[in-house]
């Protein structure tokens, strides 16, 4: 550590040298000089950084009785961490917050008792209270969506016996209303739209059926393709990286699944089919959920399909690239005594992405 060596380096070495570092070393260095404040949040650093030490991805869990700590499974290192949300985001008088949504190293929060939203990155410290458009305000269905720009909010109201779309852009810092789609979307809260090419897209009650909403334009299509026989339930969920979308489904008769499978949106607009749930994975699942499938939700997570219970603490996930199906265990932090609420998101921190 002779400071004559370490002055000698030439910057882009000193830089390599850097990228080594843990995480939490490195926003440490911060605090020590404006070049490394200013270096921890170059792009060229970043990019450099991950490919050298590779950021950490997690699931995070959701419930109602952790609140304000979080637990945290690295997916990089298969271990359980937590996360305790810096109450300093928070205005005066948010006494009570709920977890929405998270995109691209961001998180959305609802703040009922100062009617607003607040979308916050944890790890550059950034965050912007959004306020309701109006008050009293009733929503569901909410998504945070990432765009080149910044990102978007999403979300159906109801308001005097009508059903409205409501978009935050976050580049203009307004709200824009539109129509919303009758009949209701899904019997199922839980599930964000799947961003897709510019849209949103939405699985409909029985019959089942696909529709997107365009973030741009505001215009709602129903798409003109053909749904697997037998279905039970649907979800939809997207990778954003490679453009693609996918449906999870239950088969079976009655109302009652036996197996449970993946489809990927292929070049003409039609479904095909990658993956079965195998027969044993899928009558747990099945028994978890108590056949009750509005707890069902999906979510995509580096290269893995999330299927989640919001009764049951464990997640079912599709490795996509091996088409591999496997559970991953409850945290063991969690009480016995929790049951319903469990709601897990995606979170691969972001430094460079602000709210």
């Amino acid at each position: 550590m002779d400071p004559g060596i370490w002055s000698k380096l030439p910057p882009e070495l000193l830089e390599l040298i850097l990228s080594f570092l843990p995480l939490k070393t490195l926003l440490n260095l911060r605090s020590t000089c404006k070049h490394f404040k200013s270096l921890v949040f170059s792009p060229s650093f970043i990019s450099k950084y991950s490919s050298a030490s590779l950021f950490s991805s997690f699931f995070l869990l959701s419930h109602p009785q952790c609140y304000s700590n979080f637990p945290l499974y690295d997916t990089t290192r298969g271990a359980w961490r937590k996360l305790a949300l810096p109450l300093s985001f928070l205005p005066p008088s948010a006494a009570q917050f709920n977890l929405l949504s998270s995109c691209n190293g961001l998180f959305c929060f609802s703040l009922p008792n100062s009617s607003s939203f607040l979308v916050c990155n944890l790890l550059a410290k950034s965050s912007r209270p959004i306020q309701f458009p109006f008050f009293p305000f009733a929503f569901e269905m909410l998504t945070l969506v990432s765009t080149p720009h910044g990102y978007k909010i999403f979300l159906l109201c109801s308001k005097f016996s009508s059903n409205y779309a409501f978009v935050y852009d976050s580049k203009v810092h307004s709200w824009r209303q539109f129509d919303g789609f009758q009949p209701l979307l899904a019997d199922n809260f839980h599930q964000e739209g799947a961003s897709f090419n510019g849209s949103l897209y939405f699985a409909t009650p029985e019959p089942f059926s696909v529709v997107c909403f365009d973030l741009e334009n505001g215009k709602w299509e129903n798409l003109d393709t053909e749904m697997p026989r037998e279905l039970t339930f649907v979800r939809l969920v997207s990778n954003t990286d490679e453009g693609k979308l996918y449906m999870v489904g239950g088969i079976g008769r009655n109302g009652i699944s036996r197996s449970m499978k993946l489809w990927e949106m292929g070049d003409g607009g039609n479904w095909v089919e990658v993956e079965r749930l195998p027969e044993l994975m899928c009558r747990k699942f099945m028994s978890v959920c108590y056949h009750n499938y509005e707890h069902v939700y999906c979510f995509w997570h580096q290269d893995m399909i999330c299927v989640c219970c919001h009764t049951w603490p464990e997640i079912l996930y599709c490795k996509v690239s091996r088409r591999t199906w496997h559970w991953l265990p409850k945290c063991p932090s969690i009480p016995d005594k929790w049951s319903c609420g469990f709601r897990w998101f995606s979170f691969v921190p972001d430094l460079y992405t602000l709210a």
